[in-house]
């Protein structure tokens, strides 16, 4: 169920997390990151630590950066487990298991800037063509995930960053799915999802 990341009209995911519980998650991230330097595990929680939307099932990605480049980023789109153990997981992977870098040093730890998203429900797009799709998709808001059989591939909203335009969003898209960046058939699934993003 993990996923690995590059970073109005609906509604914000449903979690609207207070300041309090925001910054639990990041201490929580950063406990966890701590505890895989030093235990060579995440940290391990007591359920009943945690009360309300930290306890209730969430999907989150976390992202990691160092002097503004990225660090290591995995998550999940579909939440499966208590929200709170999600981001501990996560946090611990995207230090130590994402393939692209190798694992996280201690002496990385003092620059390590920590970003949590909290996934809303993905939901489909229905779509005519490729051209109905991209007038469908909101530009620095929409996440999206691309499903092309057994391939599939996710952006977050945070990718609208470097890719501000719907097309060129689309396409990279694409790519990461492991589909060339014209590659176009009826069977394509399309779903857009938002975040809760902290901190700012």
């Amino acid at each position: 169920m993990t996923e690995l990341l590059d970073t109005a009209p609906m509604p914000s995911p449903e979690t609207s997390l207070s300041a309090s519980e925001r910054q639990r998650l990041l201490d929580v991230a950063r406990r966890s990151i701590n505890d895989g330097l030093q235990h060579g595990r995440p940290v391990e929680l007591d359920s009943q630590d945690f009360t309300g939307k930290l306890a209730e099932h969430g999907a989150s990605f976390v992202t990691l950066h160092r002097h503004g480049e990225l660090r290591g980023c995995i998550g999940t789109l579909q939440a499966y487990q208590p929200l709170v153990r999600d981001v501990a997981e996560h946090a611990y992977k995207a230090a130590f298991n994402d393939p692209r870098f190798p694992p996280l040093t201690a002496q990385e730890m003092d620059d390590l800037e920590i970003h949590i998203s909290l996934l809303g429900e993905p939901e489909p797009i229905d779509f005519t063509d490729e051209q109905d799709l991209v007038s469908q998709i909101c530009p620095g808001i929409d996440g999206l995930i691309l499903e092309e059989g057994r391939q599939r591939g996710t952006f977050l909203p945070a990718v609208w960053e470097s890719l501000p335009d719907a097309q060129s969003f689309l396409r990279h898209l694409k790519q990461k799915a492991g589909l060339s960046a014209d590659y176009w058939s009826d069977s394509i699934k399309v779903s857009r999802y938002r975040t809760e993003s902290f901190p700012e």
